[in-house]
């Protein structure tokens, strides 16, 4: 069991103890949940209500949010409570699991031209290629496939069962979560007398260094040229990135989100749940798509974009939907009026 002071704590995340610096913490919780000997945090101050119901025994808070601290046990401030508190649960989960010895597994399979540094770990039944890399302090789950001629960067976790096709790189300390696949074939099929050719897919799949990639998300890889992945960004489950998209670096998408092939996603953007990007489009640095919007056309200004048809009453959708199909009738109509009264 971890047992940690509130002071070595404040040290931990940079912040200011108020209140019992020696109280001894042994868990992390929500306000709702946490206990006596718990350590808890409040980023937004419209919870504020939850604070003060709350029996943590130490709460994170930002400095200006110091004020809630008054009568508490103990509370530690910092410039940014909720990033305080993402470094926390990073250290503490250093604490709680189990450490992995390095080593290979004696059911896995690694083909004598493939290169696995001695730090690192091959779980049950995995595979690794011919002539694939496998780093210092890399993980490789049970059951994963690393396939020929690819790469995992020094410290990266592929979680069980995931699939790295031939020829695709992954960048240093990147995590790949259970069902991922990278580097299938892009979706590209030439027509040919009511049939379909397939295009065969040359290129591969590029990931940079610090990426994570939720569970059963799939990226392809490139036709000609690699898919390209930057560092820092996050997928979150189900994401779909097809052929030769680019998506740039601290760029986070949460799930279910789709990015059709050649698309360009700039950098230090976000895309909702179920948003969908186009093929062929581009957005620039720091666009923000909200949840289930369709992106039908390049967006080359920063900032907030919503194209979400309201939800209503069945009825009452239809019958405006049913108006949507005839706007375009009424623009000619005004257009003839405005022309008339010129």
């Amino acid at each position: 069991m971890v047992q940690v002071s509130v002071s070595d704590l404040a040290a931990l995340v940079g912040g200011e103890c108020v209140g019992d610096s020696g109280l001894q913490i042994t868990g992390l919780g929500t306000l709702d949940s946490a206990g006596p000997q718990s350590i808890s945090f409040l980023a937004n101050p419209r919870y504020q209500s939850s604070l003060a119901a709350s029996k943590a025994g130490c709460v994170l808070l930002s400095r200006a949010n110091g004020s809630f601290a008054h009568g508490r046990p103990s509370a530690i401030l910092c410039q940014d409570a909720y990033l305080a508190f993402a470094k926390l649960t990073q250290w503490w989960a250093t604490q709680v699991r189990p450490s992995v010895v390095p080593g290979i597994h004696p059911t896995a399979y690694v083909a004598p031209s493939a290169q696995v540094h001695p730090t690192a770990y091959v779980g049950p039944f995995a595979v690794v290629d011919e002539q694939a890399v496998v780093g210092a302090h890399a993980r490789i789950g049970a059951h994963c496939t690393v396939g020929r001629a690819s790469q995992v960067g020094q410290e990266t976790v592929l979680h069980p069962r995931v699939t790295l096709y031939g020829g695709c790189r992954m960048g240093r300390q990147g995590i790949v979560h259970s069902g991922a696949v990278i580097g299938a074939d892009g979706f590209g099929f030439a027509p040919e007398a009511g049939e379909w050719v397939k295009i065969e897919q040359l290129g591969g799949v590029l990931i940079g260094d610090r990426v994570e990639i939720g569970a059963n998300t799939c990226i392809d890889r490139g036709a000609l040229e690699d898919t390209l992945i930057e560092e820092g960004v996050k997928l979150d489950n189900l994401v779909q990135i097809g052929h030769n998209v680019r998506v740039g670096a601290h760029t986070a998408m949460a799930g279910c989100v789709g990015v059709a092939g050649s698309a360009k996603i700039g950098k230090h953007c976000t895309l909702g749940g179920g948003a969908i990007v186009l093929g062929h489009l581009e957005l620039v640095d720091h666009v923000h798509v909200s949840a289930a919007t369709v992106v039908s056309r390049s967006i080359l200004k920063p900032g907030q974009y919503t194209g979400v048809f309201p939800f209503d009453e069945n009825a009452a959708w239809e019958k405006n939907a049913a108006t949507l199909r005839q706007l375009h009738a009424m623009r000619d109509r005004i257009r003839s009026l405005e022309k008339a009264t010129k």
